[in-house]
């Protein structure tokens, strides 16, 4: 098949020589045997993304034949809102009249006329959607990376590559979407119980826009100090890892909110049961060994706002700003969290001193948390 086509007037043998460059050539003719055109093959960003072209192909269902002005009126909803969608879930906005849909992406497409009629507006579709967009291209993110570790084997060929992921992907994809499903039911659950309508939300008709919350931040010491002296691989683990003993310690009521970098952010209505999952975490970073970066947190409590799977407001800010301010393995709280949490016989509490807080005019009392078993 390589005689059909001159394949080094494609510009696909680029930089390729022996043995490099028949790899190629026998890669690019099993995908025009397998269907693909000329035109798809040239088209890819870099010639290192063609061993994935099957694999994308199997999750799209098929080859792409519609346009976005063609999706969007096979699916009865304006381009606009399509375009609207695909921005609130961070992929790049498409030529409409290129060519660049699956026929199964019609019935997705439909979605947003399917809430309409179910009394959402636009503006409510669109966070939804924002927020599942941050999550599913985390998600996303992570399961390619770990197809592709099952994949891997040393000594492959470029079509060996392929043929590998393409079969892997076809053998997990008929469980993501139960699995998804499954995740957000749980979730959702969890939430009917923990989140409650009080009477002024009922008499409003609408959720109040703020409720008072305890919010925690912990990070890792010397974690930027690490970025410059060790591979960029080990500190993706080490914040990885992060994520995941953070995720331990957060049982319900208490909620891992997100990661930043070399940080966590936890939230709760319970102020003891926040203070214990940081306890928790701190114990749990400790055993991580010594080549583990430490942690140090900052609790407050306060009226925040729930916007976008987030949380924004004062609290928010000064437990930031006091994490900063706390000593390695320890968690400094403002007075409004020691208030709070009472007389909890799972915590004590001493005094830590004034704090001089960026954006709090005058200092700020603050306390450490320890366990009560070790007073």
């Amino acid at each position: 098949m390589s005689d059909a086509i001159d394949w080094a007037a494609t510009g696909l043998l680029e930089g390729l020589e022996g043995d490099a460059r028949a790899e190629r050539i026998d890669l690019l003719d099993w995908l025009i045997g397998r269907g693909f055109t000329l035109e798809e093959l040239e088209a890819v960003d870099t010639p290192w993304l063609l061993p994935f072209l099957p694999a994308e192909r199997l999750v799209m269902d098929g080859p792409p034949t519609l346009t976005g002005r063609q999706l969007a009126e096979r699916a009865g909803v304006e381009l606009e809102m399509l375009q609207a969608l695909r921005r609130s879930h961070g992929m790049p906005i498409l030529d409409p009249d290129v060519v660049e849909f699956s026929e199964r992406e019609v019935e997705a497409a439909r979605s947003p006329a399917l809430f309409r009629a179910l009394g959402l507006s636009d503006d409510q579709i669109l966070d939804v959607s924002r927020v599942l967009g941050r999550g599913l291209a985390q998600t996303a993110q992570v399961m390619r990376a770990t197809v592709l570790e099952l994949a891997l084997e040393p000594g492959l060929d470029e079509r060996q590559l392929a043929e590998r992921y393409e079969a892997t992907v076809e053998a997990i994809l008929p469980y993501v979407g139960p699995l998804l499903e499954n995740t957000v039911r749980m979730h959702l659950r969890n939430m009917v119980r923990a989140e409650a309508v009080d009477d002024e939300a009922r008499q409003l008709g609408r959720l109040p826009g703020e409720r008072v919350v305890g919010v925690a931040f912990a990070d890792l010491v010397g974690f930027t100090r690490m970025g410059e002296e060790v591979p960029a691989e080990e500190v993706g683990r080490v914040a990885a890892r992060l994520e995941a003993l953070a995720a331990g310690v957060a049982n319900a009521p208490v909620r891992l909110v997100k990661t930043i970098g070399d940080a966590v952010m936890l939230t709760c209505d319970d102020v003891p049961a926040l203070g214990v999952a940081c306890l928790d975490l701190l114990e749990a970073v400790i055993e991580e060994g010594e080549d583990f970066p430490q942690l140090r947190v900052g609790m407050a409590y306060g009226p925040a706002a729930h916007y976008g799977a987030d949380w924004f407001g004062a609290p928010v800010n000064l437990a930031s700003r006091l994490t900063s301010l706390a000593r390695t393995g320890s968690v400094l709280a403002a007075p409004a969290v020691r208030e709070a949490a009472g007389d909890d016989p799972r915590l004590r509490w001493s005094f830590a001193g004034e704090r001089r807080v960026k954006g709090v005019s005058a200092p700020v009392k603050t306390f450490r948390l320890r366990r009560a078993e070790a007073a």
